[in-house]
């Protein structure tokens, strides 16, 4: 999941049947790949995903595969650069007046939505007010509930009074603006607009195929101009092994690798030839959540016990094979509000007995962990086409079992993981990982009142200094005060252990290697993705 951030069968040599002619080189001659190298104009990107998107309306897209998309149609008022550094987007620039308690937006002139119509402040107005209005059922309203008021000066000019100081306030207008003309009389819980949007951003929705696929192509009035690469098309394929045989068959052009695949599979002249791979540490972390609404995880001695009993680096070296890192919190190993003074805890199956036995858990003659006439078991739920968490999941079975556990893996697909499973809390414990804001603002995920159905709390995690301290970070401008606020945190939730903290695995895109322009920086590759083109002599697709 993103916090912004998530099926078919395999279809060999195919023809996609887009709107487009792939041309299928049995090679690359080397004077192709020389003689022409300019920027150009043309050719598909088509990218695989392991889950179709949920919505297409950005404030209610929690899930990877939908925020993907809607990072592409939509802007916010602000953006990430290279360096994770906020820049202007529909905002061009801004002030930041007492305090931190006013910002004033002044907007770029001339921006239109993709029918057209011309953006202006009240699409803004109307987006924060869908954003807080208890009616439509948005995890990021967190954000906006402490805005006191926000005030459209001019066309292109807001004001936004905040009720007290709010340090992520600058940050969270990165938030994807809806057109207020087309949406204003809509209910965004069941509006048609989610599966067809209008957005201002770089590509125009096409077209989507349910549980297939999802096409845009470039804006030709692009604000910061247009994107070389005609067609984005994103591929649902819930099956790693069968997207893998995809890119062995150019059938798509981008995907994430797992480490085996990054270190063996594609160690070979075709992939070499073909393919550019990249490795970089990831802005998120794995975890085990347990429905602390379940008795059976409500004793915080049993969280530590499942923590001591499973053996982190088993699953860094045996899945990730090194290429990621054990974590202990809830922030981004880059980031500063992650507390480096919190050590994991070692691998310890008589702890974990031990801690089992003060809360009322005795091995049974079967060598079962019994309480009265219950015996501990339990599911772990986790979404379909992750063949890493899969395994991870494999790993903390076995792991669990030596200390007199019964634990079940459950694998959803993805659509219905989230509506059925997440949304509802119909679990005991999920496999999942977070991707992180750059702002190590974490109230929507950890804070007692994020309970709500769509909402990010929905483990019903509950501490009150948590809940006091989230706040305060909330409120502070300085980062050397900040973060001793998330350090604490961090100590807090480790020793809790909500959830077991697994690892922050490295990003390990592959991309086909007639995309030029790739430029690796602190916030990956995708930065710039508006000015990544195909040199004329090695375009693929042609546009009808």
């Amino acid at each position: 999941m993103s916090k912004r951030l998530p099926l078919i069968a395999v279809f060999f040599f195919l023809c996609l049947n887009l709107c487009a002619c792939a041309k299928v080189p049995d090679k690359y001659s080397a004077d192709e790949q020389t003689l022409d190298t300019a920027p150009a104009c043309g050719d598909t990107l088509v990218e695989a995903t392991i889950a179709d998107a949920r919505t297409l309306v950005p404030i209610l897209a929690s899930d990877s595969a939908s925020g993907q998309v809607c990072g592409l149609v939509y802007n916010g008022l602000l953006k990430y650069d290279k360096d994770l550094n906020l820049t202007g987007d529909l905002a061009q620039s801004w002030d930041v007046q007492d305090g931190g308690l006013v910002i004033v937006f002044h907007l770029r002139r001339n921006v239109k939505w993709h029918d057209g119509t011309a953006f202006t402040a009240d699409d803004v107005d109307f987006t924060y007010r869908k954003l807080i209005d208890p009616s439509v059922r948005t995890p990021y309203s967190g954000d906006f509930e402490r805005v006191k008021s926000l005030e459209v000066i001019d066309s292109f000019t807001l004001k936004i009074t905040y009720k007290e100081p709010f340090s992520p306030g600058l940050s969270s207008w990165a938030m994807n603006i809806m057109p207020k003309h087309l949406l204003e009389n809509e209910d965004l819980n069941s509006t048609a607009f989610a599966r067809n949007p209008v957005g201002t951003g770089p590509f125009v929705f096409k077209k989507w195929k349910t549980q297939e696929m999802i096409e845009l192509e470039a804006n030709p009035d692009y604000f910061e101009g247009r994107p070389y690469i005609d067609r984005c098309i994103f591929r649902v394929i819930p099956d790693t092994a069968t997207m893998f045989l995809e890119l062995q068959n150019l059938g798509i052009d981008y995907m994430g690798l797992s480490p085996l695949q990054y270190v063996r599979q594609t160690d070979t002249p075709f992939f070499k030839k073909y393919y550019q791979k990249f490795r970089y540490q990831g802005f998120s972390f794995t975890y085990l959540g347990y429905n602390l609404s379940d008795p059976k995880f409500q004793d915080v001695r049993v969280r530590q016990a499942i923590n001591y009993a499973v053996d982190k680096q088993e699953i860094i070296q045996g899945v990730l094979l090194g290429m990621g890192s054990e974590c202990t919190g809830p922030f981004a190993l880059r980031s500063w509000a992650y507390n480096t003074d919190v050590k994991p805890v070692e691998y310890d199956t008589q702890k974990a007995l031990s801690l089992l036995a003060e809360a009322g858990w005795r091995l049974n003659k079967q060598g079962y962990l019994q309480k009265g006439a219950e015996v501990f078991e339990f599911t772990i739920t986790m979404n379909q086409g992750n063949d890493e968490r899969k395994h991870a999941a494999e790993i903390i079975q076995k792991r669990l079992q030596k200390i007199g556990m019964k634990v079940k893996i459950k694998v959803v697909e993805w659509s219905a993981f989230i509506n059925e499973f997440i949304n509802k809390r119909k679990f005991e414990a999920v496999l999942l990982g977070w991707s992180l804001s750059l702002d190590p603002d974490i109230y929507d995920i950890w804070h007692s009142s994020k309970t709500k159905e769509g909402e990010f709390n929905f483990i019903a995690y509950r501490n009150e200094e948590v809940d006091r301290l989230l706040e305060e970070g909330r409120r502070e401008f300085g980062q050397e005060k900040r973060k001793r606020i998330y350090h604490r945190i961090h100590e807090i939730i480790y020793e809790e252990q909500p959830y077991m903290f697994l690892y922050n695995a490295d990003s390990l895109p592959v991309i086909n290697s007639r995309f030029k322009g790739i430029e690796v920086a602190p916030a990956g590759i995708s930065h710039n993705f508006i000015k990544w083109y195909v040199p004329k002599t090695q375009q693929r697709y042609e546009t009808h």
